[in-house]
């Protein structure tokens, strides 16, 4: 699965001869799962049509503010097309784009989306030999990597002007592999896996009514989207819960009771490198589930319970298990009841809430955690949004195991 599932990736197309190479790179990116929007500058139509890169990507094509065409036509928004983007791709970008990127000379509509864009950019220079050896180029090169851009090295062969020589543009596959291992190189979980588990169990007592808790699951959603972010494979196991959880890296498993996702977990422990417990497992279920709805008998309901496998420490307990993450939810003496779970649960990590700081607990979009590790070290952090939280959270795991 290529790194750029599910990712935006906005390709800026000027006008070189090698514009016609950008209809087989919007249809591997396409193929690699991406989402595609292209902007040409008005020269650029001269090579290959809008019609033509609109059909693959999908997406209209802009080339200037608004549709010359209809008076009546909205604005197009440079800044939300740059802040959609999770990447930006300038191929081919001639030289005298390159010069006005160097110079911030925005001139037309790719060039205002360019310097709009909060996401990387990269580029692949397509100009003839002369050109490209030309001192000018050097510096537009050196400058456009001071400015956080990255060149796609241009090819060596012929050229459009008979010569042969470098200056002519990457490859589409090369291109499409310069970004995947550029990017697979900035992700330190590539190649990890983790395991989640996250929401509440239900515990049936008929057909009707359960045993459960107020969980959301935001904060497992949370974190199965920060460790994918950065590159891991994620076997998110969920209890009820109506959180999104899309991304190409997250596998979410959908389980109901504590049972199903104990036996869910034990399928998949083995093969994982991190396992993080954000579930909030119902600690017992009844005994005995009717086949029917309990009908109103009687003023009072005795049912006899039982209690749940607990998923943290059977994990904990093994031999060979993961980098091990739990947490504890507490109501009073948190630090006193958190060192006890964590000692007994034999965590590497236990992520302390509790219940009477502001903007923690259940259903929240915030969060405030404390971190204790395995030798009772405590690292406080302020309210924060969940997603926010994660990414504490993921930085600890990272920082204690690269």
């Amino acid at each position: 699965m290529s790194v750029l599932s599910g990712k935006n990736v906005l390709l800026g197309v000027t006008g070189g001869i090698a514009a016609y190479k950008t209809t087989y790179l919007v249809r591997l990116l396409v193929k690699a799962g991406a989402a595609v929007k292209v902007v040409m500058t008005p020269a650029s139509r001269d090579f290959v049509t809008p019609l033509t890169l609109s059909t693959l990507s999908k997406n209209p094509v802009l080339s200037s503010f608004t549709n010359e065409e209809d008076e009546n036509d909205t604005w197009n928004n440079h800044v939300d097309l740059g802040l959609w983007a999770d990447y930006m791709i300038i191929a081919p970008a001639t030289a005298n784009t390159m010069s006005k990127m160097v110079a911030g000379n925005i001139d037309n509509f790719l060039l205002a989306v360019y310097c709009s864009a909060k996401c990387p950019v990269y580029y692949a220079p397509a100009m003839d030999l002369d050109m490209f050896k030309h001192p000018s180029t050097a510096h537009n090169f050196a400058q456009l990597a001071s400015y956080g851009n990255k060149m796609i090295p241009a090819g060596t062969g012929e050229l459009a002007s008979g010569l042969s020589g470098e200056g002519r543009m990457a490859e589409p596959e090369d291109i499409l592999s310069f970004i995947e291992k550029d990017i697979q190189s900035q992700l330190p979980l590539m190649g990890k896996t983790c395991l989640i588990t996250a929401g509440p169990t239900y515990e049936a007592i008929d057909p009707v009514r359960f045993i459960g808790n107020h969980s959301s699951g935001k904060m497992g959603a949370a974190l199965a989207l920060e460790m994918a972010n950065l590159g891991a494979q994620v076997i998110l196991i969920m209890g009820p819960s109506h959180v999104v959880t899309d991304h190409a890296l997250i596998d979410r498993i959908d389980v109901q009771t504590a049972q199903e996702m104990y036996d869910t977990v034990h399928t998949h422990i083995h093969k994982v490198n991190y396992a993080i417990f954000s579930a909030a497992v119902a600690d017992y279920k009844p005994v005995h589930t009717a086949d029917q709805k309990i009908k109103k008998k009687s003023e009072t309901l005795t049912i006899e319970l039982t209690k749940n496998p607990d998923i943290l420490a059977s994990v904990g307990a093994m031999e060979q298990r993961p980098f091990l993450v739990g947490f504890a939810l507490e109501t009073e003496n948190e630090l006193e009841y958190a060192f006890a779970k964590a000692d007994k649960k034999n965590t590497d990590l236990l992520i302390l809430n509790s219940m009477r700081d502001k903007g923690a607990g259940f259903g929240k979009d915030t969060n405030k955690i404390t971190i204790i590790d395995r030798e009772r070290s405590i690292t406080e952090f302020e309210t924060k949004p969940k997603s926010e939280v994660a990414k504490d959270i993921v930085n600890e795991i990272i920082k204690r195991t690269l």
